[in-house]
């Protein structure tokens, strides 16, 4: 086995022994500077660097480094105040992948001299996170350090893992930090979400993404600033527009348009805009099949057919299907628009609706995204309503709170009406009056106690020739009340 002296029991090592000359000539001798790193070392420490993700050796060391996020981490916002005054137990962040998350609870580490210890909610068990805090104890004990615990992915913990964590919480033993693209209102435990303030990171705009991608060519320790490397703008816009605020992706995009591209004969890498279409393609849209952005997406769909926006709403209509959602349950939210937000301003929306849905069901898709696009802008085109939607809360309100109303006498079946009139009720009260009997179909009859009122015709479309003749009706009704 081979030794050193200073591996040998017993024996100083020579730099101990000598004196500073004698010292600096070991020094020259073995190339170990006094006081510092080898040069092996040093390139070692840059060959590992090297092997590092541009995305990864940019994360940021500071707050004002972070990209986006500036109604939470701007100036006099709680957060910021909180990590500044170091002040605060535990947090979590939730949001789009790239925004962020991971790399704020690192910056709060150093910000506020904490350890930082991290675990990932798919890899790590319960052993683990025992393991984590009773090192933090440990740390706290001896040292009076405080551990940051981050815990990413945290809705993949489960409920026991989750619950291990919440006497040390109480207890200060670690300041937790978890991080999600799920919403934890839904995804993570109540008495986890209790004991934790909740932060959401959005997307970044490409206003923020664009000096993030400048920095990282201009960096001459982290980034590419020790290449000769020329970024054209529309190139570095193309990348931060097509990364959809995801700076990890912007960043290896980037990256890979540097790192793949050859200089130019005048010794210069050159990113122009067609490099940087090469090295995005496709952009990847943002969605899940059952978290935030697939609610958020059909909520937005569903409101631009109610705000009368076709455009909006086939934007929307075209991402659901562009990222692989159920077209059934788009299917089935127009049909619910039809009645909810045309109804009776065009009963033909419905019919629409049904039909766009068999339609798809007969053909399938790629060709069944057509009949839902038909209804989709005939449905955002048409007049709206609400009204027979709102009359039923209106009527559904009484019947839950008020008391329950007593069916008319006239109107009962037939066997009451015997039954009545065996124990001598007055006959006349009990006569039906037969609508058809009667010129125009109508005759005035209450069908209702108390005289209550839940439909009010709109003015839109086609219903505005049913409020003319409910006018028309309920006047009558009104003046047959009073005579």
């Amino acid at each position: 086995m081979d030794t050193t002296p200073s591996d040998l029991p017993g024996v100083i090592p020579l730099a101990a022994r000598t004196g500073p000359a004698d010292a600096a000539a070991v020094s020259d001798l073995f190339n170990v500077p006094l006081g510092g790193e080898s040069s092996a070392s040093r390139r070692g420490v840059e060959a590992s660097r090297e092997g590092e993700p541009l995305a990864y050796r940019m994360r940021p060391r500071t707050l004002d480094e972070i990209a986006g996020q500036q109604h939470i981490l701007g100036a006099g916002k709680l957060l910021r105040r909180a990590i500044e005054a170091d002040r605060f137990t535990s947090l979590i962040f939730y949001g789009p992948p790239g925004t962020g998350k991971t790399t704020l609870a690192s910056v709060i580490a150093r910000t506020t001299g904490s350890r930082f210890e991290a675990l990932n909610g798919v890899e790590s068990n319960v052993a683990e996170i025992r393991a984590k805090i009773d090192q933090a104890r440990t740390w706290r004990d001896l040292r009076g350090e405080t551990t940051i615990l981050f815990i990413d992915e945290i809705h993949r913990f489960n409920k026991a893992q989750q619950d291990v964590l919440l006497p040390h919480i109480e207890r200060g033993t670690v300041r937790f930090i978890g991080a999600t693209t799920h919403n934890p209102y839904f995804y993570v435990n109540s008495p986890l979400v209790s004991r934790s303030q909740i932060f959401q990171l959005e997307a970044v705009p490409t206003d923020d993404l664009l000096p993030v991608l400048r920095r990282a060519l201009d960096d001459t320790e982290r980034g590419f600033g020790d290449l000769a490397v020329a970024a054209a703008d529309d190139a570095l816009h193309h990348l931060a527009v097509m990364s959809d605020g995801d700076v990890r992706k912007a960043l290896t995009s980037l990256e890979l348009s540097v790192l793949t591209t050859p200089p130019g004969d005048d010794g210069i890498v050159h990113i122009d805009l067609a490099v940087a279409e090469e090295s995005i393609q496709r952009k990847a849209v943002v969605y899940d099949a059952d978290g935030d952005n697939h609610y958020d997406t059909i909520s937005a769909f569903i409101k631009s057919i109610r705000g009368s926006d076709p455009d909006a709403a086939l934007y929307w209509l075209a991402k659901m299907l562009h990222a692989g959602e159920d077209p059934r349950f788009i299917a089935r939210r127009i049909v619910i628009s039809a009645s909810e937000d045309i109804g009776l301003a065009d009963s033909n929306a419905l019919r629409v609706a049904m039909d766009a849905h068999q339609a798809f069901e007969f053909i399938g898709m790629p060709e069944g995204r057509i009949p839902l696009a038909h209804a989709t802008v005939y449905l955002a085109t048409a007049p709206k309503s609400n009204t027979a939607y709102a009359a039923l809360g209106r009527a559904a309100e009484d019947v839950e709170k008020g008391r329950t109303l007593a069916v008319p006498e006239h109107l009962r079946t037939n066997t009451r009406k015997k039954l009545a009139a065996a124990s001598g009720a007055d006959e006349e009260k009990m006569k039906y009056l037969y609508a058809h009997d009667y010129p125009g179909g109508y005759v005035p009859q209450a069908y209702l106690p108390e005289g209550r009122i839940y439909y009010q015709p709109g003015e839109n479309g086609l219903e505005k020739r049913i409020k003319e003749r409910m006018d028309y009706l309920r006047q009558r009704m009104s003046e047959e009340a009073e005579s």
